[in-house]
């Protein structure tokens, strides 16, 4: 089984990562404030960011 991969394999898919998951987590910061809850914001935005940022870097991993 292959195990999750953190970062893609070039620079460009690396930096599309990085931008989704901090796209990602100031999502998240903002759901946060929103409900008075920031931990479980910045929680839900590490999530949304994960998913964002691996779905940045294989796009640019296909171009």
């Amino acid at each position: 089984m292959q195990g999750v991969r953190l970062l893609g394999t070039s620079k460009d898919s690396d930096m599309s990562m990085a931008m989704g998951i901090a796209i990602g987590v100031g999502i998240g910061a903002a759901i946060g404030a929103a409900i008075d809850n920031l931990a479980l914001g910045v929680g839900i935005g590490i999530a949304i960011g994960a998913g964002m940022g691996a779905a940045f870097g294989k796009r640019d991993e296909e171009k």
